[in-house]
């Protein structure tokens, strides 16, 4: 096996699949405002990690003689690992956001006479 074609085509994929996921996701949910009108781009956010592991593992099949099929689908396993690794880091190491709290009407505070 071929194992830094293996190595280098998985965390190219990554890098480049979450890279360029959680850049887009960033950039044009940040100015999409707060009515959620870009629900339609969360759910097509996986779309391009998983480009980059189709394209990462055809690449590891092309480049290799023996054992063609085997060396792609460990190209693409490794790959797909590292992207939920990725992304479950991601979702663990940054703060949650959270919506200011709503100001309602002040209440009167009561008053404990015992």
């Amino acid at each position: 096996m071929r194992w830094k074609l293996l190595v280098i085509a998985s965390l190219a994929a990554v890098v480049a699949g979450t890279g360029g996921s959680a850049g887009l996701l960033y950039l044009l949910t940040g100015r999409a405002g707060p009515n959620g009108s870009a629900g339609w781009l969360v759910l097509a956010a996986p779309l391009l990690p998983l480009a980059a592991i189709t394209y990462a593992s055809v690449f590891v099949y092309r480049h290799t003689a023996r054992r063609r099929k085997l060396q792609a689908a460990a190209a693409a396993l490794v790959s797909l690992a590292l992207t939920l690794a990725v992304y479950l880091a991601f979702a663990l190491f940054t703060p949650r956001r959270e919506p200011p709290p709503e100001r309602g009407p002040l209440a009167p505070t009561p008053v404990n006479i015992s």
